[in-house]
């Protein structure tokens, strides 16, 4: 979570925004968007926003664990979870609509205005994004609610090995192929745990949808990469956000240099 959480007496928790680093977000659409999850039966319930002060309060989770990497090594609750992002998908429309597309280009609109680092071969980087932009505009975004961030860390889970989705804040309406395509490259999956998930997710497995999640793979690294050059111009946090953005640079080009990419943005 980017924010700070604090419980407090009844089984209640106070969160609230992080301070050292900068982000673009609207916390009262961060407390909608957690009310929405808790609909799905796969959230904690929101029991107040207190706008005034960035605070939601919100049911503590007693009995729940932040999961990790290494738990979705294991089929069913990497189903579980897939299960929980989906229902979360196919809500009904948020009130804020932001596609990968909208926040790399904010990105780099910062990066500008702070005179941030850009790696040596930005503009063939900028090149490739804008060509699966296109590819990916031509055939339509799969608009749903999406959480956009899926860290391992926002996947509670409990001794039943049941999964409830957590930090709602950047959740916007985004093609869910992104979501997908974020998810799988946080949890370094492999093909064919991939390729089950999206059978089990859209019912069936088609060349489009293989490439579209490799596509938005690639933009993802390039949104989370451009991202980590404002943090680092920016933020008083003690990590290493060059360092972040440069591995993400290393793998977006990995899967542009791919030898099938050029056949991906034709599938699309």
């Amino acid at each position: 979570m980017a924010g700070r959480s604090r419980r407090g007496r009844h089984g209640l928790l106070l969160q609230g925004a992080g301070r050292g680093h900068r982000d673009v977000h609207r916390p009262s659409h961060g407390a909608r968007s957690q009310r929405e999850g808790a609909q799905t039966g796969y959230g904690a319930p929101v029991f107040a926003f207190l706008e005034a002060f960035g605070v939601e309060v919100f049911e503590f989770m007693e009995g729940w664990r932040a999961s990790s990497n290494h738990d979705f090594l294991q089929r069913d609750i990497r189903h579980g979870a897939l299960h929980g992002l989906k229902a979360f998908n196919d809500q009904p429309l948020l009130k804020q609509t932001k596609t990968v597309f909208d926040m790399i280009a904010e990105h780099q609109g910062q990066v500008a205005d702070l005179k941030g680092l850009k790696p040596q071969d930005d503009g063939w980087l900028c090149l490739q994004y804008q060509r699966a932009k296109t590819a990916l505009e031509a055939s339509g975004i799969d608009l749903a609610p999406c959480m956009n961030d899926t860290l391992a860390g926002n996947f509670m889970l409990n001794a039943e090995r049941q999964i409830r989705l957590v930090d709602f804040e950047y959740a916007s309406n985004n093609d869910r192929h992104y979501e997908l395509a974020l998810w799988f490259g946080e949890m370094f999956f492999s093909d064919e745990m991939e390729l089950a998930l999206i059978e089990d997710y859209f019912g069936h497995v088609s060349a489009q949808t293989i490439a579209r999640i490799k596509l938005n793979k690639a933009l993802a690294d390039i949104k989370w990469s451009t991202w980590a050059m404002v943090q680092h111009a920016v933020s008083q946090l003690d990590f290493d956000f060059y360092k972040y953005g440069s591995w993400k640079h290393m793998r977006a080009r990995s899967i542009i240099n791919d030898s099938q990419w050029e056949t991906w943005l034709r599938q699309a």
